[in-house]
């Protein structure tokens, strides 16, 4: 009777390579507007996740993403996923313009600061799906109303680049439940010289949507990168 012939190693590696690939962890995309939850659902046909993705709308405020986010995380589905907080934000920064984009390297809140896990690779990744936008990374600190005048110089002085309501609160909750990657990408709608109460309000509002919608297939390129070997 012949022996069956040994697999070579090259026949072999395919199989071992995906007994040796992790599962991808579900992706929580955590907003607090109907508006922004509407611009992050809009454009899944031109991204592919590499997991399952919840898109969350929290309500405005530090404690409605708290809520909302323990909630979800709670859950067997979610319960180890990785959480980006998006949405719109005021830049801080004189230059800013509204559409122009904000990756949080942390985020500062009352629970203390949230570092953010691979702010080059999101950086990167919007570089590339978010064409000639300018993209400010820095320090994210929250708020609990909207900040106007003088105060947008205030925090500008503790080295923040930008403010929102709920970034901080949903990173301090998204790791207080447990390790996981957690980022935040905002999309600027005004800015010191762009305030919300002035006549431009309007079409910033529509350029910073339309920037919001394009913003998706980016964070999918990062979660994907989730499952890389680090080097």
């Amino acid at each position: 009777m012949t022996a069956a012939p040994e697999p070579s190693p090259s026949d072999a590696a395919p199989e071992a390579a995906r007994d040796t690939v992790p599962a991808a962890p579900p992706l929580l995309i955590a907003c607090a507007l109907g508006i922004e939850r509407l611009a992050l659902r809009g454009r899944r046909r031109h991204g592919r996740a590499s997991g399952p993705v919840t898109v969350v709308r929290t309500g405005m405020g530090p404690a409605n993403a708290e809520r909302a986010v323990v909630r979800a995380l709670a859950g067997e589905r979610l319960r180890d996923a990785a959480v980006v907080a998006s949405g719109f934000c005021a830049g801080l920064a004189p230059g800013m313009r509204p559409g122009d984009l904000v990756v949080a390297d942390e985020t500062r809140g009352p629970g203390g600061p949230a570092g953010c896990t691979g702010t080059d690779l999101l950086v990167a990744a919007l570089s590339r799906t978010v064409p000639g936008r300018t993209v400010h990374t820095g320090p994210l600190t929250g708020s609990d109303h909207v900040v106007r005048g003088q105060e947008r110089a205030e925090l500008r002085a503790t080295g923040a680049i930008a403010v929102d309501m709920e970034s901080a609160a949903t990173l301090g909750s998204a790791l207080g439940a447990g390790p996981r990657p957690v980022a935040a990408v905002r999309v600027v709608v005004d800015a010191p010289e762009y305030e919300l109460v002035r006549i431009g309000t309007v079409r910033g509002g529509i350029s910073a949507f339309r920037v919001l919608r394009a913003v998706l297939p980016a964070l999918y390129d990062w979660h994907r990168s989730l499952l890389l070997p680090r080097r």
